[in-house]
């Protein structure tokens, strides 16, 4: 889920539904809003979020560290400016990373896993890759092949690629496609979307990708075991490759 910060309802409203129309979704807040929610906002609530999008308001120079404060995910400041000066008082600010409006959707998710790849550490070789997701409104690719899903069923193979190796409860999926605020479908919907999207793997793999367990949840896990070779010249998209070589499952901690 994306946070929008922005003092004008307009400039929410338009970014807002752009990630919608992308599967990615967002919620927008006025300064004074955005206060109130991080004061009171649960840690379930705050670990939903993929990252927030800072605009134009008041107290823009002292929100990015009261977000670090409560949450890891990274922040992105919008500018309207083209200076210098302003860029770097947003960098020293705390935030992780500057933009200039106007700016596609799909730059801003790039923006957000490239700075996620980056916390992880270094990215495994393409030899080692099996999945590859872009983050960006991209099809992901199987074995170099670009495979079709619908934006929901692509938005949870993106956070399961996120979460490779982990438990992650339904809830937990819910909020990342649906976020957290979302009242007019039930949870239950995520069990026909990771049903569709585990037959569509299994189709393309060859085994179960996706592991489900009743009262726990759904695991990405993608076994060692022989490498695909993935073309060199792929190496500049933006994605998160999965290594087949190096896969250590952890506990849970905690469209269409």
């Amino acid at each position: 889920m994306y946070i929008i910060v922005d003092d004008r309802e307009s400039v929410t409203n338009s970014y807002v539904g752009g990630l919608v129309r992308e599967g990615v979704s967002s919620i927008g807040f006025s300064s004074g809003e955005f206060w109130d929610w991080l004061q009171s906002a649960s840690e379930p609530d705050l670990a939903a979020v993929d990252a927030f999008l800072l605009g134009d308001c008041d107290a823009r120079g002292s929100l990015p560290r009261a977000m670090r404060k409560r949450s890891s995910a990274p922040i992105i400041a919008m500018s309207g400016q083209k200076m210098l000066k302003n860029t770097l008082e947003l960098f020293e600010s705390g935030v992780d990373d500057v933009v200039h409006v106007p700016i596609h959707l799909r730059e801003i998710l790039a923006r957000t896993a490239a700075i996620a790849r980056r916390r992880v550490g270094e990215l495994p070789r393409p030899c080692e890759t099996r999945i590859q997701v872009f983050f960006n409104g991209r099809d992901p690719e199987i074995a170099g092949h670009a495979l079709t899903l619908p934006r929901r069923e692509l938005r949870i193979l993106e956070y399961m690629v996120s979460n490779h190796g982990k438990w992650i409860t339904k809830t937990q999926i819910f909020n990342a496609v649906y976020g957290i605020f979302e009242s007019t479908f039930d949870e239950s919907v995520i069990e026909s979307h990771v049903s569709k999207l585990r037959k569509k793997l299994r189709d393309r793999l060859g085994f179960d990708a996706i592991v489900a367990r009743r009262y726990v949840g759904y695991r990405l896990n993608i076994p060692a075991g022989e490498t695909v070779d993935v073309p060199m010249q792929e190496l500049d998209e933006v994605g998160i490759l999965l290594n087949r070589a190096h896969v250590a499952p952890a506990a849970y901690p905690a469209g269409n």
